[in-house]
């Protein structure tokens, strides 16, 4: 069985980048700064090689097929991803490190690649790698222990975890109101389980069932040491960050809008599928399968949330060694023979 007629099985059964920038008018400044020490580091860098512009022997073949112009320094990427530390409401003094730090990371770099194949201009790529490494913030004080054990149970017992999902199963539900429905509605048996109905869990509830709620609430709080950056938030970057979640926000977006957030999407939850500390955490999950990933990619796509362009795209870059070795970093082990045979399959289906 081929990797497509597989994937198609288990759908069913489941139900260049542009030249120079010439003009700095959309950037910010703090970018237009990172650009600036990236011409100079570039240099630098020619001058040491005796003005050699030539790739290093050993560099991969299967390297990225765009190289995109340096848009952030890793400076930069780090105070963003900062972001992500939360005060503990309930101790003071104490910082809840930001848990999806690392995931973030990966995913926005392979935002970014996918991004880049698909021809976004370059200043747009850089409002959307601040989007992408803050696409998560809205899980900005995320109690580990806390939220596992809600929703390893949630998943355990078939409780829907996202808010579309949950107005599908329980229609009443008025719209945006899904964190206390979710309470609501199994309040006892979270009790029965030793979680506390307390302020603390509602938070940790409303970080998957509220999630564009907690999303603008932390916006807001961030949004004076964005501008002290430099940093200008638009519109279509909270759009792409709620997509996953809120589908029905980006109706009447552009084309383009909806191809960043599908890219999101994607990116994220291959990154996802892939990541072992996620899926020991809150996925009840003994093992990373990559057939799994891309089964539930493909459910996407039959969904109407990725497009077809999306998913080749990400096909085709798994044939990319910077691509793929960020989740062999997620999974913290190579793939195996039966996923390697999988990826050749699904690669010769698409090619």
């Amino acid at each position: 069985m081929g990797a497509q007629d597989y994937l198609k099985q288990s759908t069913t059964s489941s139900v260049i980048t542009r030249s120079l920038i010439t003009s700095f008018d959309n950037l910010t400044s703090v970018v237009i700064v990172d650009i600036l020490n990236s011409i100079l580091t570039h240099t630098h860098s020619l001058m040491s090689n005796h003005g050699s512009a030539e790739p290093s022997s050993d560099q991969s073949k299967k390297s990225l097929p765009h190289q995109s112009f340096p848009r952030l320094t890793q400076r930069t990427r780090n105070t963003l991803l900062s972001l992500y530390d939360y005060p503990h409401p309930l101790k003071p003094g104490r910082i809840i490190r930001g848990y999806d730090k690392s995931h973030s990371r990966r995913t926005t770099k392979m935002c970014v690649m996918v991004a880049e194949r698909l021809k976004h201009p370059s200043e747009r790529i850089t409002q959307y790698e601040i989007a992408c490494l803050l696409h998560d913030l809205g899980r900005a004080g995320l109690d580990q222990r806390l939220f596992g054990k809600i929703w390893s149970w949630a998943k355990t017992h078939g409780i829907p975890t996202r808010p579309r999902e949950w107005r599908k199963k329980y229609p009443q539900t008025p719209y945006g109101k899904e964190t206390e429905a979710f309470l609501e509605q199994y309040g006892k048996e979270l009790k029965d389980q030793g979680i506390p109905l307390d302020s603390w869990t509602k938070a940790q509830v409303e970080m998957r069932l509220g999630f564009a709620r907690r999303l603008r609430k932390r916006i807001r709080e961030i949004t004076p040491h964005l501008q002290s950056m430099g940093i200008t938030w638009l519109p279509w970057m909270e759009q792409i960050m709620l997509y996953y979640y809120y589908p029905e926000e980006l109706k009447h977006a552009s084309r383009w809008v909806r191809q960043l957030a599908g890219i999101l999407v994607a990116c994220e939850q291959l990154e996802a599928f892939s990541n072992q500390r996620r899926g020991r955490d809150y996925y009840s999950r003994s093992r990373e399968s990559l057939p799994q990933a891309f089964q539930y990619l493909e459910q996407l796509r039959s969904d109407k949330m990725i497009s077809r362009t999306i998913f080749i795209s990400i096909v085709r870059m798994m044939n990319c060694s910077s691509f793929t070795k960020l989740l062999i970093q997620a999974r913290g082990a190579a793939f195996t023979t039966r996923e390697q045979r999988f990826l050749r399959s699904l690669q010769k289906d698409f090619a």
